[in-house]
């Protein structure tokens, strides 16, 4: 028996409901299935630093006492090298009060 009104539970409307619900599916499906647009791939750029003539020239020549340095790397290695924690400390705060960390 069915609702003359509104035909619920007539086999027809129920039919209908049905092949409606599968057509819905069926689109959805394919919408899936689809290629989807290709998407054009940027390639990173590549930063760059370029120094002016000055900074180079500076560089190129470039001065420090290289035994001087030679004494304090091998001094740091042999663990003869005398560090202060404290002034190293210090010198972490005034950078972190420079870049405005603190």
């Amino acid at each position: 028996m069915s609702n003359s009104i509104s035909n619920v539970g007539s086999a027809a409307s129920q039919l209908k409901i049905a092949a409606e619900a599968a057509d819905k599916l069926r689109k959805a499906s394919e919408a899936i299935d689809m290629p989807k647009e290709k998407v054009e791939v940027i390639a990173p750029q590549v930063d760059q630093l370029i120094l002016s003539k000055a900074a180079e020239s500076a560089l190129a020549t470039a001065e420090f006492d290289e035994a001087k340095v030679a004494s304090i790397r091998a001094a740091l290695q042999e663990g003869n090298y005398p560090l202060n924690e404290r002034r190293i400390a210090e010198n972490f705060v005034a950078i972190e009060r420079m870049i405005g960390n603190f």
